[in-house]
């Protein structure tokens, strides 16, 4: 393990007191520094909260602020945070509209996130739940509730935020949130494993000739191992799973998502998009908003997930919407 740290098990928390003192627009509540909010909030608006272990930068903290999420409580690394910590990220955001949870689909964090809203009920904050599983290689379809969020959870992010910097409702902001979700899907090829500190080696291991399509942001198993191909093929096989899950036709628009997964290098990721772009052309699909970059991490993995929105108005506008978050801007228009 080659890492710039100093204890592994303080890895977590050192990376939180970097955050806050290179970004002072969130803090932290309750005298935990794993209990980030923003501290700018808004009185009558809809508050909104994520959460998840660290080791998956920008994702989750790095989306606190300006346009989309108002609180994210954090574990150790591919660790769920506490009930005891989402609780307190809720009290504090709560704004009087209630609170939205979005979190990935884990049982870790669903076990945490439901207790936490249970402890907000009984000081009569209204939570409501969306759960993000937009990895189609993580099961079949017909059973969607089985799949793992991953970085199609952005635009969950996206259009939720959005939609509660516009004043709606919790109700309105939950039916946004929750239509980003079912019109998303991601798949994901690693090329290396990665290393969670306080372990100090690989997760698992892969030849240096090898790819793993479906390859889950822990280290979970994809659905097929193979000799690394070139970069068209990789997308190639990618994106036939995503069309044959979405029915776009000629004239639709999309946001797509081409994430790195912490080891892969700008210049290959815009290979990726290129391909991503052909294929959507060569359907009549027009990519309207493009992202290409990190944005849901997995430590030093060498890899990249490919995530489309089927937008239509109301994900449009709610895309397209001004965010400005320590890790994320975003410019009307």
């Amino acid at each position: 393990m080659k890492k710039f740290l100093n204890d592994p098990v303080d890895f977590a928390d050192e990376m939180l007191e970097g955050i806050y003192k290179a970004h002072p627009a969130v803090t932290y509540v309750a005298d935990d520094k794993r209990c980030l909010v923003t501290s700018k909030l808004k009185a009558g608006k809809v508050g909104i909260a994520t959460g998840g272990g660290s080791g998956h930068l920008p994702l989750f903290l790095g989306y606190v602020g300006d346009g989309m999420l108002d609180g994210a409580a954090v574990g150790g690394v591919f660790q769920s945070p506490s009930a005891e910590q989402m609780y307190q990220v809720t009290k504090h955001i709560d704004q009087g509209a209630g609170v939205l949870y979005i979190f990935g689909n884990y049982s870790g964090d669903i076990i945490n996130f439901d207790m936490a809203a249970e402890l907000a009920d009984l000081d009569g904050i209204q939570v409501k739940q969306v759960i993000g599983n937009d990895d189609v290689a993580s099961s079949v379809v017909g059973e969607e509730h089985k799949r793992r969020g991953v970085a199609g959870i952005f635009f969950v992010y996206k259009a939720a935020g959005a939609a509660a910097a516009e004043g709606l409702s919790l109700d309105e902001v939950t039916r946004l949130a929750d239509k980003a979700r079912l019109r998303t899907r991601t798949m994901g090829v690693a090329l290396s494993s990665c290393v969670v500190p306080e372990i100090g080696h690989a997760t698992f291991s892969i030849g240096e000739d090898e790819m793993e399509i479906g390859m889950g942001i822990h280290g979970e198993p994809g659905i097929i191992r193979k000799k690394l191909a070139p970069a068209d093929q990789v997308i190639d096989e990618m994106m036939e799973r995503i069309f044959a899950e979405q029915d776009y036709r000629n004239g639709d628009d999309v946001a797509v998502l081409v994430n790195g997964l912490g080891g892969t290098p700008m210049e290959e990721l815009y290979i990726l998009f290129r391909r991503v772009s052909q294929l959507l052309e060569a359907r009549g699909v027009t990519a309207k908003h493009v992202w290409v970059g990190e944005f849901a991490t997995s430590m030093e993995m060498a890899g990249a997930s490919v995530s489309i929105l089927h937008l239509d108005e109301e994900l449009d506008r709610l895309v397209a919407a001004p965010a400005n978050t320590p890790f994320f801007k975003h410019v009307a228009g």
